[in-house]
Order: C-alpha cells, then sequence, then structure tokens
C-alpha cells in the first residue's frame, strides 16, 4: 500500500505532539520549590540523627555481685553510653562535675570556646547549608527520577585520609591507628 503525503503528516502529528508533552513535564518538573534533598532517603521527616545512635560501653563482671544497683525501670543502665561524660573526662574536666543534673563543667566550656564563640552559628550553617543543596540539587532528569548526588556534589568536601596520613607522616605527627590500604 503506498502512501501519500497525508498519511505520512497525520503520523508525524502524534509524534510531535508526545515530545512536547513530555518536554513540558521535563520543563515544568525543574521548577520545584521545595527544598532541595541531596541524599534521597525514603523515611518520612528529616533523616537519621547519626549523633543519636551510640555504642553500648562493654560489658564488665563487677568485683561483688551485691555491689550492682537495684534494677530500676527507666533508670540508667550501667552499660548505657554517657558521652557528655566522656567528653569531660577525655578534655581534662571533671565528669563528676556532671552528675548534679547536667551542671556544665567550667573548665570543657573554658576548653572547648578558647578560640572564641560565634553567636548563631547554627543558623548561619543551616542558610549556608541550603543554598549550597540548592546549587548542587542535580540535573533535571536527576531530579526527576530521585537520583542520589549526595556523593557528587560533597566531593569537593571530601577528605582523603591517605593523602593526609601521608601529610602527617611528613610532619613527624605519629600515626598509630593507621587506616588499612585501599584494595586494587
Amino acid at each position: 500500500m503506498a502512501m501519500d503525503g497525508t498519511e505520512i503528516r497525520m503520523t508525524r502529528k502524534p509524534i510531535l505532539a508526545q515530545a512536547l508533552i513530555a518536554g513540558s513535564l521535563l520543563v515544568l518538573s525543574a521548577c520545584s520549590e521545595s527544598q532541595p534533598r541531596l541524599l534521597n532517603l525514603s523515611a518520612q521527616g528529616d533523616g537519621p540523627d547519626e549523633f543519636a545512635i551510640l555504642p553500648t560501653k562493654p560489658l564488665e563482671t563487677p568485683e561483688s555481685y551485691s555491689e550492682l544497683p537495684a534494677p530500676t525501670p527507666g533508670a540508667q543502665n550501667l552499660a548505657d553510653p554517657t558521652p557528655e561524660v566522656d567528653a569531660v573526662a577525655a578534655l581534662g574536666g571533671s565528669p563528676s562535675r556532671l552528675a548534679g543534673g547536667g551542671v556544665q563543667d567550667p573548665a570543657l566550656i573554658r576548653h572547648t570556646t578558647r578560640f572564641g564563640v560565634q553567636p548563631g552559628i547554627r543558623s548561619d550553617l543551616a542558610a549556608a547549608d541550603l543554598e549550597f543543596r540548592r546549587r548542587n540539587d542535580g540535573r533535571v532528569l536527576e531530579r526527576l527520577f530521585d537520583v542520589n548526588v549526595y556523593f557528587r556534589a560533597y566531593r569537593r568536601q571530601e577528605l582523603d585520609q591517605y593523602r593526609e596520613l601521608e601529610r602527617f607522616r611528613r610532619a613527624g605527627v605519629a600515626t598509630p591507628a593507621v587506616p588499612p590500604e585501599p584494595e586494587g
């Protein structure tokens, strides 16, 4: 069967219409006003809080079982993590000063603020991070198909542990806890 010019034009119209619809959908998807999410998590909310997950302390056998505190529902366990107390002890403060209901150790505060404190640092960093995420939100198709662009966006800020190890060694810094060599 021979095709004349009218049949050819009729088959081109639906293809052209489909291409225009697909193109307009792509353009509209790029005009999103929502906050950019570089690391796409499927869970609702702000995502996991990596600082809320703390390992427990190792279990130890007490010298005397009669010295163990009585089990109290809701009370702190001896193996529960105590990051504030551990930080105070590591920085040379007195952990016993924290036992009185969260009293801040002046030595810890003095040591951590010795170079000054910038008021409003959290809001400044949040605004800078939002701007960074907006600039690095991915290309149109990456946003359309919810592609993770987190690692590409933060690649410039990534720390090369092996280069830093060599830099420390050249400076004469002892590096007793060396990361394993990469395979390959």
